[in-house]
């Protein structure tokens, strides 16, 4: 039996935490500083962490491996399963032959390509967010980007900035559930407390994300679009979390943000978009689209007759059939995902699909700190209620409609699996670092000391969940890794409890973009992988500009602006 130590370091909490964030510390700056590549930056910090384990935490060098192995298991099912899936299913609408289809019909709405990034990475990303989650909103809006002339490195800076504000609600608010089972808060309590702070985010976005297609013009000439939409949005979501359903937060808020945008687009258009989609083809290199597509093993429209046994359906491109074909695998996506999150007897039956492993050689030999048997060394796999196996499924109707022959389909999954390879090792590497931290004490005794600053603690919550993502890509884990820490410090330095587990999840959305996996998730999908460093280097400053602003806003929530919570 092991039982982590908090200050294994001369007693100390402080000099223990300094330790402790080593694995972090090498992390951020090999992929920050030296640049290196993704999956050996995780596989480095792996190193680390198990050091730190084994050397100044006393944990049996055995444990601290399996450990890891639990942690690989789950980086590579269910997350890295919802990619392979993801990407598999926008595969098969490129050779298709579709997704130009798809282009054009966002070209209607507008051919202003800031005004296409907020439809597509702020409200599409949002309501694939409120569905699946785990990375499959950037692998797919980010490859949208691209088909509309983005360059892959804005194409996934602009994604991973815009998934941000429906992370808290995302796959049916699955991080605000998992913080209200794991404290026994009421989960729609956090929800509305959530529904209080996310919005700043929603309506601060969109401004940061035509700033990143069109820098200080695209702010001038699309603010009241990003306005409209970012307050529309976050107006949805206080609503939909506080009255109408925590769970659909993110379907209501991204289904009203577009239809607002819509709306405003009829009265109002705005100036410089021959300008700004000039100037994005000039400095993004447009024209060099086709031949990224086949660098990144893709296949492009032309090529569609290859693998479709009736190519095209004998309609011009662009057309009305066409386009309808183009929205329907998303439709596919929703419908497929409604019907498994929303209607009940669907709900019970892929839950009680799942199964508990308990991992062998760890379960059961793990303490807390609390010395009580340790749960999360059960391993569950959703193989038929995970967001990848619906994600497939919604693959195969998609190929079925769109009459792709099934050798065809299989080779697309094969490349696709074949070209996640070091997406995989990353992930897998970045979550085995995760629960190393987690089941030796080392996140734990990390939390606790800034769980220790007293009346400074609701200004530094959020920061707790900002680094739980940050390490783990997921806002479910960092609830799952502070959520109860956050309520007990919160009891005892006389702050509402329920203000610190949601501060807990606000402030992990804004990690989510600077995490390794997501990272990898972005690189991969627009064919950047070996190149994450670039991406860590272009998001960091935004996460801790909105990392700065959450942490205002609960301190001052604690305090002053209390009349805004429930």
């Amino acid at each position: 039996m092991y039982r982590p130590v908090l200050s294994p370091v001369a007693d100390s909490p402080a000099l223990s935490s300094l330790v402790a964030l080593l694995p972090l510390l090498t992390l951020f700056i090999l992929l920050g500083g030296a640049r290196m590549k993704a999956h050996w930056a995780g596989l480095a910090s792996l190193g680390v962490a198990l050091a730190v384990a084994m050397a100044v935490y006393d944990m049996p060098a055995g444990l601290a491996l399996l450990s890891a192995s639990q942690g690989a298991a789950f980086g590579l099912f269910p997350i890295m399963w919802i990619v392979v899936a993801a990407l598999w299913l926008y595969q098969l609408t490129v050779v298709s032959g579709y997704f130009e289809d798809l282009r054009h019909a966002f070209g209607l709405i507008s051919d202003d390509p800031r005004i296409q990034a907020l439809i597509i990475a702020f409200c599409f990303g949002g309501l694939l967010e409120a569905l699946a989650g785990f990375g499959a909103p950037v692998a797919i809006t980010g490859v949208m980007l691209m088909a509309l002339g983005f360059s892959p490195v804005r194409a996934a800076v602009t994604v991973l900035v815009a998934n941000t504000a429906p992370v808290a609600f995302g796959a049916i608010a699955i991080p605000i559930i998992t913080a209200g089972n794991l404290t026994g808060i009421p989960y729609t309590d956090i929800g509305a407390y959530v529904g209080r702070q996310t919005p700043l985010l929603a309506l601060c976005v969109p401004l940061l994300l035509v700033w990143l297609v069109d820098g200080r013009r695209g702010v001038r000439q699309t603010w009241p679009a990003a306005l409209v939409c970012g307050a529309v949005f976050g107006t949805a979501q206080f609503l939909s979390a506080t009255y109408v359903s925590v769970e659909l937060t993110d379907i209501v808020a991204s289904l009203a943000g577009v239809a607002a945008l819509i709306l405003l687009l009829r009265v109002w258009r705005p100036q410089g978009s021959r300008e700004a989609a000039a100037d994005l083809a000039r400095k993004d290199g447009e024209s060099g689209k086709p031949e990224r597509d086949r660098e990144r093993g893709e296949a492009p429209a032309g090529d569609a007759a290859a693998v479709l046994l009736d190519p095209g359906g004998g309609e011009p491109p662009g057309s009305r059939r066409r386009i309808a074909l183009a929205l329907c695998p998303y439709l596919i996506v929703i419908a497929v995902f409604s019907t498994a999150k929303l209607l009940g007897p669907a709900k019970e039956f892929l839950a009680r699909s799942d199964i508990a492993v308990p991992w062998p050689g760890l379960d059961g030999r793990i303490l807390t700190a609390a010395g009580e048997v340790s749960a999360t060394t059960v391993y569950t796999l959703p193989w038929l209620s995970s967001a990848g196996t619906l994600l497939l499924l919604s693959g195969v109707l998609v190929a079925a409609l769109y009459r792709v022959r099934p050798a065809a389909a299989a080779r697309e999954f094969a490349a696709t699996v074949a070209k996640l390879r070091w997406a995989l090792l990353t992930v897998a590497a970045v979550l085995g670092l995760s629960y190393v931290m987690n089941l030796s004490g080392q996140t734990l005794t990390i939390g606790s000391w800034i769980a220790g600053a007293g009346a400074a603690l609701a200004f530094l919550s959020p920061v707790l969940g900002w680094l739980g993502t940050a390490v783990t890509g997921s806002d479910t884990s960092a609830n799952a890794l502070f959520a109860t820490l956050q309520q007990a410090a919160g009891a005892k330095a006389g702050i509402d409890p329920t203000l610190l587990v949601a501060a807990n999840t606000s402030g992990g959305v804004v990690g989510k973009m600077i995490s390794p996996q997501n990272l990898t998730i972005a690189a991969t999908a627009v064919g950047l992988l070996g190149r994450e460093t670039v991406l860590f280097r272009a998001t960091l400053g935004w996460s801790l500009l909105l990392l700065a602003v959450m942490c205002v806003l609960v301190h001052l929530q604690s305090g002053v602006l209390s009349g805004m919570l429930p």
